[in-house]
This record gives C-alpha cells, structure tokens and sequence, in this order.
C-alpha cells in the first residue's frame, strides 16, 4: 500500500548509502525503493533489468546500483529490527490469539502468515527444493 511505501522509505531515506559527495546525483530514494520492489515483485521476462529500466525510464546500470542501495540500507537495519521477542511479548501475543481466535492455537508462535517469492530463474545448487505447488521456482517466506 502506499502508507506501507512511505513507512518503508522514512526508515532508509536518510541513510548514508543514499548520501555522496559528487556532483553527479543519485536518483532520488522513492524512486530507488520503488525500482527495487518493482523488480523484486516480477519473475520470469519481466524481472530482467532491461524490463525494469524501460518500466522505470532509466538505464540498466541504474536499476542494479538502486537496487543494491535498497538492500544494503535494510540489511544495514537487520540487527535492529530483527530479533526474537520478549516473553512479555510472547506472552501478550499469546494471549491475544486466544482472544481473537482459537484458543487451542494461544500456544502457536510467530507464524501468522505465508507468502510465496518468485524467483527468476531455478537456483543453481538444489534447484529443485525451490519448486513450488505453482510450478515456479520460489522462496516460501513465513511472517
């Protein structure tokens, strides 16, 4: 959604990745990110980076360098916002799912949701292990 783009692009927006000293400037950061999970949302013709860039109305060069800037500033974040909860937090988790839902689920943790990645192409060691119940190659991501 939009309000999620924005909450995501106040978390990176000032980050150094995005900051040089050049005359030459980089492309602003909303465009970067939206580059980024453009091509992270396509697979198959589509996810090529030439695909991207006509998308996006820039070059090549410029859709890897953004993209790479987008995951440099989350994986600069991981240790911050990645990290298991406390057992208060485990706890109010725990009981809001007996509140909300089935109480025989109040001891289920963390899984609330799963959603399939498309990969581009079949990854080169276990390929295999990548194809998924839609015939594509994926990662299965838990949130």
């Amino acid at each position: 959604t939009p309000e999620t783009f924005d909450k995501l692009l106040a978390k990176i927006d000032w980050l150094p990745m995005f900051m040089n000293a050049s005359p030459n400037e980089q492309l602003p950061v909303d465009k970067q990110l939206a580059i980024a999970l453009f091509w992270f949302g396509h697979f198959g013709n589509s996810a090529s980076v030439e695909s991207v860039a006509q998308w996006a109305g820039c070059s090549a060069g410029m859709v890897v360098n953004a993209t790479r800037r987008i995951m440099r500033a989350f994986l600069s974040m991981h240790d911050n916002v990645i990290h298991y909860p406390s057992a208060a937090d485990k706890e109010a988790a725990k009981e809001w799912v007996e509140a909300a839902s089935c109480a025989a689920w109040r001891d289920g943790f963390i899984f609330v949701d799963g959603t399939l990645v498309p990969l581009a192409d079949k990854p080169g060691f276990y390929g295999e292990a990548y194809f998924d119940r839609k015939s594509n190659y994926s990662l299965n991501v838990q949130i």
